[in-house]
C-alpha cells in the first residue's frame, strides 16, 4: 500500500458506481485505510456483494441500490449513509455509461442517456452530498476520462459528457472552496481489464499493441494506480489541491502516433540520440 495504514481512520466515504472495477478498487483502498464506505449502483446484488467485501476490512459499510438519474432516490441514499456514519468526508462520482457508436449511428436518446449518467449524474451526486459533508476538509472526486480533452472516434457522447464533468469540477471548486470543500477529478487512461479497454480502446489485438507502444510509459495501468490517486485526493496529503484533473494515464493524453516508433532511453552519461525502430 502506497500510503500508511489508517490514513483515513475516522472518515466516511460514499462512492457512486462503487460496486465494480476501478471504483470498487478505490472503495477497498478507502476501507483498508480505515474509512467507513457506502457504495451505490443500480444492481442490488452487486451492492450487497460490495458491502460484504468492504465490511471484511473491519469498517462500517453500506450498499445502496439507486440510479443517479433519480435525484430523490440519490438524496435519500446520501441521508442513509450520513445517518449511518455520522456525516461524510469523501464523495466519489464514479458512475458511468458508454457504448461504441458513430455519431450518425447514435440516437438522440442514446446520446442523452450518457450525458444524464456521466455529466448530470456527477452534478447530482455532488449536490445531493453537500448538506451531509463534514466541512471544512471534505473531498469530492469525479472520475472523468481522457476523452474530455482528446476527441475519440465513435465517442461523441462520452467526449461531450466528460468535458462537462471537468468543468463541473472546476466550477464547484471555485464555489465550494470557501467552505473548505475540495473538488477534483481523476482521469484514468487505459486500465488493464477495464470495460473501456475491452470495448472501446482496444477492439483488436493490433490496436492494443499500437496504443501500448505509443504510450510514454509503455504499459497499461492497473486498478491499484487509480486507487492510489483516489486515496491521495481523499487524504490530507492533497489538502491544497482543488479544481484539478489528475491524469492517471501513463501519458496517454500526451501520446502521439510516432511514440510507437521511438526506442530510446535518456542516459546523461552518454550522447543519446533518438533512434527509430526498424
Amino acid at each position: 500500500m502506497t500510503f500508511g495504514d489508517d490514513i483515513l481512520a475516522g472518515k466516511a466515504a460514499f462512492i457512486a458506481g462503487g460496486t465494480r472495477g476501478m471504483n470498487l478498487a478505490i472503495a477497498e483502498r478507502y476501507a483498508s485505510a480505515g474509512a467507513d464506505v457506502a457504495v451505490l449502483s443500480r444492481d442490488p446484488e452487486r451492492c450487497a456483494a460490495a458491502a460484504e467485501k468492504l465490511a471484511s476490512y473491519g469498517v462500517k459499510s453500506l450498499g445502496i441500490p439507486c440510479d443517479v438519474r433519480d435525484y430523490e432516490g440519490l438524496a435519500d441514499a446520501f441521508k442513509q449513509a450520513a445517518d449511518a456514519f455520522g456525516g461524510l468526508d469523501i464523495v466519489v462520482a464514479g458512475q458511468a455509461g458508454n457504448f461504441y457508436a458513430p455519431a450518425l449511428g447514435m440516437s438522440a436518446n442514446g446520446f442523452r442517456t450518457i450525458v444524464e449518467i456521466d455529466l448530470i449524474g456527477t452534478f447530482s451526486v455532488f449536490k445531493a452530498s453537500y448538506e451531509h459533508l463534514r466541512r471544512p476538509g471534505a473531498s469530492l472526486i469525479a472520475i472523468t476520462a481522457p476523452e474530455a480533452v482528446r476527441p475519440l472516434h465513435f465517442q461523441a457522447h462520452v467526449c461531450a459528457a466528460k468535458a462537462g464533468v471537468n468543468m463541473v469540477v472546476k466550477v464547484l471548486a471555485l464555489e465550494w472552496g470557501p467552505a473548505g470543500v475540495r473538488v477534483n477529478g481523476i482521469s484514468p487512461g487505459p486500465i488493464e481489464g477495464s470495460w473501456g479497454m475491452a470495448n472501446v480502446a482496444s477492439p483488436t489485438e493490433d490496436i492494443v499493441e499500437k496504443i501500448r507502444k505509443a504510450m510514454p510509459l509503455k504499459r497499461w495501468g492497473k486498478e491499484s494506480d487509480i486507487a492510489d490517486a483516489g486515496i491521495f485526493l481523499a487524504s490530507d496529503a492533497s489538502s491544497y489541491v482543488t479544481g484539478t484533473i489528475l491524469d492517471v494515464d501513463g501519458g496517454a493524453v500526451i501520446a502521439s502516433p510516432e511514440g510507437a516508433e521511438v526506442d530510446a532511453v535518456f542516459d546523461p552519461s552518454k550522447d543519446v540520440r533518438v533512434k527509430r525502430k526498424s
